[in-house]
């Protein structure tokens, strides 16, 4: 019983699929919202910033970034076709604007240019993340010198990697690391913001 929950969770969640991951998108839209936009307001992007979101889900994160950096660009990169296709109708007009651009992949793989973004915004999937050490790894690589970092997740999911990440930060190149929690989300939601040192 507790495989095929954890089973239908990762179709749901982890990297949405099938039905379930449908379901997930529509209930991730809905719980992710205010963090989502919270997360975005930290990250505090400038107008014409590059601003890089993981694992965007459905793509409520991506139309708050690109409303901040309304001069950039918005990168969205996540591990499943079913997302992809959400937030691409529900970005649409971003996208074919070229203010936005969508692709699959995953933290440890971003598929980006070195030193391409100025900030990098994951919302509620750090804990998913098979190996977050080359996922914070990649994240370096594709930030600006002095790029930030914010990552948030609802308290409730997120466990005890939150007492893992900020060593695990600063190992990977990462400096200035914060860590908030505050009432949104289910349970609260944590926020860690670093740097990318030079």
């Amino acid at each position: 019983m507790g495989r095929h929950r954890s089973m239908v969770g990762r179709a749901a969640f982890g990297e949405p699929r099938g039905l379930p991951g449908r379901l997930g998108g529509l209930l991730m839209s809905w719980l992710n919202r205010s963090v989502e936009r919270h997360a975005v307001l930290l990250a505090d992007p400038a107008p014409g910033d590059t601003v890089l979101v993981i694992g965007f889900g459905p793509g409520v994160g991506l139309l708050a970034a690109a409303e901040a950096a309304w001069r950039g660009h918005v990168v969205g990169v996540d591990p499943s076709p079913i997302m992809v296709r959400a937030a691409l109708a529900r970005c649409a007009e971003r996208v074919r604007s070229g203010q936005m651009r969508l692709h699959l992949g995953y933290a440890a793989e971003l598929g980006e240019d070195a030193e391409s973004v100025d900030i990098a915004i994951s919302v509620n999937n750090v804990q998913l993340w098979p190996d977050r050490r080359a996922g914070f790894t990649e994240v370096r690589r594709v930030l600006r010198p002095h790029g930030r970092l914010v990552l948030s997740a609802h308290r409730g999911v997120l466990g005890n990697v939150l007492d893992e990440i900020p060593d695990e930060l600063a190992s990977c190149g990462f400096t200035s690391v914060e860590v908030d929690i505050d009432d949104r989300g289910i349970g609260g939601s944590v926020e860690v913001m670093a740097t990318r040192a030079e």
